[in-house]
């Protein structure tokens, strides 16, 4: 693990885009600071109700770096600045206003399931990831 806390994605498990987004991370995360945690698990639950959210929330994921959370497009934002290499240069997209920022996230988080599809299960991880998930 890196010397800070580890950062956690709350993700919706049920979820195409999500779960590719989750590959993604897994794949040019190098330094293994991420972990993971499905929306609808046991610690996803707990974590939501912690911060007032609930599972009706369009959040498609949520960023928690020690006690700070992000949310929305703010949150994926942050995420492509802590994987580093070129993907930190997205994270100049946060001079955006937010306004219009989280506008396009909440659209595509509206449809995801309809442009992505479902899953009938949550992603279940393979033994080698497996300790970088939370239940």
């Amino acid at each position: 693990m890196s010397q800070h806390p580890p950062y956690i994605i709350l993700f919706d498990g049920v979820c195409n885009l999500c779960n590719g987004t989750v590959q993604f991370i897994l794949k040019r995360d190098k330094k293994k600071q991420f972990l993971f945690a499905s929306l609808q698990g046991e610690f996803g639950q707990k974590t939501l109700g912690g911060l007032g959210l609930t599972g009706g929330d369009p959040n498609s994921f949520i960023l928690l770096e020690g006690e700070n959370i992000y949310t929305h497009s703010t949150g994926a934002l942050r995420v492509s600045l802590h994987l580093g290499g070129i993907w930190k240069f997205l994270y100049g997209l946060i001079i955006i206003p937010r306004f219009i920022r989280d506008g396009v996230y909440n659209f595509i988080s509206r449809n995801r399931y309809r442009w992505f599809g479902k899953r009938e299960e949550c992603f279940l991880p393979s033994a080698d990831i497996r300790e970088r998930f939370l239940v």
